[in-house]
């Protein structure tokens, strides 16, 4: 589909459009040259992640998501954890990836955990195989061996799916729609169709500025509704689209921060303008509090080096801070598995580094750059 700027209210989208424009690029000239850049951009996948979360209903503590992707976790971890962890893993392979990776044949079958065949009509190519007719992928061993887990996943959940099914369907026309695991299943439903139709309209938005295509993006999204279980795909799909866009190079932008900022009678209104600017005000509050995150991180870094002056070479301060910087919030057991050093040894370098303790109990305690 090409959209014709005819057929939308510029009237009321330009002041927005523009906005989001000036902000989105302001913000990747920062990042591109700040010293803190690295922590930037791995502090936004876990924010993003929890407002992913925010946004589709559920509430998910970032300190809880940061140790569960450490493998500390002081409790057993909920579904809705799980959850945004899978999606702070799909941003780290969309980002460690090229920019047009996301919406590619191998992309797709990735981060929905499928097979490359079950998606070869959204790009319209052919899988590539090797001399003995066996696929090969672009990706290094690791990747290939993360989609070799989604697919065994993803097959297993079509088989238990299709069981489900058969089994509450009635032999005639008028069979209801399936209920299991406390989802809706509807028969008729094929996701990708829908995806397959959401990515041509990313191709007819070649032409527009940035911004309004990826706002453009996020609406039809929300209308096509392409994936059921995999809902928070379409904001990191949206963020990778700015990327390939070239609007934001520097870093995977968060927009579930914006959108969380946003409130959801403008994100969910029937008219299609409010929608349209709803989205674009969402890009903009991202920029502007990535902005704020930056010279936050800046201001803690001066502050920390300061407690570095005269130390040896071999101190094990600098990895400390370096941990702090790329962390929203950092235990000891963290200090000491990343730098190798006892929990006392950990405990020492975090009051030497000056860092706000955040969580405020004795059993179990954090810090982090407030």
């Amino acid at each position: 589909m090409n959209y014709d700027l005819g057929d939308l209210p510029l009237k009321y989208l330009l002041p927005a459009i523009a906005r989001a424009e000036d902000q989105l690029a302001r913000l990747d000239e920062i990042i591109r040259s700040s010293p803190v850049c690295d922590g930037f951009i791995e502090r936004g996948h876990f924010f993003d992640a929890a407002a992913a979360m925010w946004v589709a209903g559920n509430l998910v503590h970032v300190e809880d998501l940061v140790l569960h992707d450490a493998r500390m976790d002081v409790r057993a971890p909920s579904h809705e954890l799980t959850i945004s962890h899978t999606i702070l893993r799909s941003r780290r392979r969309i980002a460690n990836n090229d920019t047009d990776w996301a919406f590619s044949r191998t992309g797709i079958a990735a981060l929905m955990g499928g097979t490359e065949e079950e998606f070869k009509s959204h790009s319209g190519e052919e899988p590539r195989t090797s001399s003995d007719g066996e696929g090969i992928e672009g990706d290094d061993p690791f990747t290939l061996e993360l989609m070799d887990i989604d697919r065994i996943i993803a097959r297993s959940q079509r088989a238990i799916d299709r069981y489900t099914e058969g089994q509450e369907r009635d032999d005639t026309d008028n069979s209801p729609i399936a209920v299991g695991e406390l989802v809706l299943r509807d028969p008729g439903r094929e996701e990708d169709e829908r995806l397959s139709r959401w990515l041509s309209e990313r191709q007819g938005t070649t032409d527009l500025p940035a911004s309004l295509a990826a706002a453009l993006l996020w609406d039809a999204w929300g209308d096509l509704a392409p994936l059921r279980r995999q809902d928070w795909l379409g904001s990191q799909l949206i963020a990778a689209y700015l990327r390939s866009r070239g609007k934001v190079t520097s870093h995977l932008l968060p927009f579930n921060a914006g959108l969380k900022a946003i409130p959801r009678e403008r994100r969910r209104a029937q008219s299609r303008t409010t929608r349209l600017l709803a989205a674009l005000d969402a890009l903009s509050e991202a920029a502007a509090s990535g902005i704020k995150e930056e010279v936050r991180l800046v201001q803690a870094r001066i502050q920390m080096e300061r407690r570095l002056r005269g130390r040896r070479s071999s101190s094990s301060l600098p990895d400390t801070m370096q941990l702090f910087l790329t962390r929203p919030v950092v235990s000891a057991a963290m200090v000491a598995k990343e730098i190798k050093v006892t929990q006392r040894g950990a405990l020492n370098l975090i009051s030497e580094l000056g860092v706000r303790e955040v969580t405020g109990r004795g059993r179990y305690r954090a810090w982090g750059i407030v």
